[in-house]
């Protein structure tokens, strides 16, 4: 008899952007004279730029020709890709990365629920709440959980390190050491950054207890203030402590074309039962040769071109687009006196829910009578319950819109 995987059965229902898909389509179903604008989903909307379409047109012609053309790439990406990856987004940083420390995927979300094929179950997790749903459900799914507790709204076994205004956004050291440590900076949902003085704390507690930092930065590309960190490699030490995930979704577009990296330092260690030391870079390479076929060559080249000169000024155009949409956002905020956070160094806003409502009311409550939808602060974990989240994503016309609703929506 077949066995199913129960730690499925932990999970809750529905992911939660799948739940709010599903309340959107049912609004619009009983309300098809509505036009409704979604401000929820972190996808984007600006085109792809002209340099990165060039190099994948290009592409397209290569693989269209016998003499030029590619079959199955390196499952840990093309040398250039990885090579312009090295130069651009590390070593003008100072920071030294080799090129077999690098690997090429199809997704930062893929990246970060793959990466715990590399753990044991017994390890202890940890994680900032809110989060990224990604980061726990894989861990839920892998048998590294308890059961779910309705009255808390947390998983047995999970050590979770509240993310709130009462501590400034900035996670505490827990007293009970976790094994595998999960950190997004700047964050997704919560939209607030680590300063390096406070990465380095993680850093140094990470090495005092043989952790293992998972960090997300998908978000780097965003950041505008000089002492954020673009990368943990940027703190000593932390190329044996930490494996870092970035993403050219948020920062070229990609999100339907679908590329990102993995670093995963030589240094970096993990230990048999018995104490011996392995080498993760070995292990990951090893897992990626298994079960990934690599990123198709058309699009390895399209993220090889957001490094050039063109590439990178068109690709700071849209960054800039994007958060004067957070500016607007903010602003829109503030007129009608709605405590917020983020909108600085990253395309998410977080707003306190005014009134005490819940997180879920405050999104019905904006659906059906601003028609904007947004993020319910709970989905992302029980410290986001009161805090909702609007992604600066959509287009000028469209967020614009949408903060002329929710200001008159809000008049309390």
């Amino acid at each position: 008899m077949i066995k199913v995987n129960e730690n499925f059965l932990k999970m809750q229902d529905s992911y939660l952007f799948s739940t709010i898909a599903k309340k959107v389509a049912k609004y619009q179903e009983e309300n098809p004279d509505k036009k409704i604008i979604k401000l929820g989903i972190g996808d984007v909307t600006r085109p792809i730029v002209p340099k990165v379409l060039e190099q994948m047109h290009d592409a397209v012609d290569e693989v269209g020709k016998s003499e030029s053309f590619r079959g199955y790439g390196p499952e840990q990406g093309y040398e250039f890709i990885r090579k312009a990856i090295v130069e651009n987004d590390y070593k003008k940083r100072g920071i030294n990365i080799e090129l077999d420390e690098v690997f090429v995927s199809d997704g930062a979300k893929c990246d970060c629920g793959n990466i715990v094929d590399l753990f044991g179950t017994n390890n202890k997790v940890a994680i900032t709440d809110p989060v990224y749903p990604v980061y726990l459900d894989t861990n839920i799914m892998t048998g590294r959980t308890g059961k779910y507790d309705e009255e808390t709204g947390k998983y047995e076994g999970i050590i979770y390190l509240p993310c709130t205004a009462e501590n400034n956004f900035i996670p505490e050291l827990p007293k009970e050491v976790p094994d595998m440590i999960y950190l997004c900076f700047p964050n997704n949902p919560t939209g607030t950054v680590l300063k390096k003085e406070e990465l380095a704390k993680w850093v140094k507690y990470a090495k005092e207890n043989k952790s293992i930092i998972l960090f997300d930065s998908a978000y780097e590309a965003f950041i505008s203030e000089e002492d954020v960190p673009h990368s943990i490699y940027e703190i000593e030490g932390a190329k044996e402590v930490a494996i870092e995930f970035r993403s050219f979704s948020k920062t070229a577009g990609f999100t339907g074309i679908r590329c990102a990296y993995t670093v995963v330092p030589k240094e970096l260690k993990a230990y048999t039962e018995d104490g011996g030391e392995i080498g993760l870079n070995r292990l990951w390479n090893r897992r990626q040769c298994t079960k990934f076929n690599g990123v198709s060559y058309i699009t390895q080249k399209g993220a090889e071109a957001v490094y050039s000169k063109e590439g990178q000024e068109e690709i700071k155009e849209n960054i800039k687009y994007y958060m004067e949409n957070a500016k607007i956002i903010r602003e829109g905020l503030e007129e009608v006196g709605i405590t917020y956070y983020g909108g600085i160094n990253s395309p998410y806003v977080w707003l306190k829910v005014p009134n005490n409502m819940k997180s879920w009311d405050f999104f019905d409550l904006l659906l059906e009578k601003a028609n904007v939808v947004g993020t319910p602060g709970v989905g992302f974990g029980p410290s986001g319950e009161g805090y909702f989240r609007l992604t600066a994503f959509g287009n000028r016309e469209n967020t614009e819109e949408a903060m002329r609703r929710i200001k008159n929506t809000l008049q309390f």
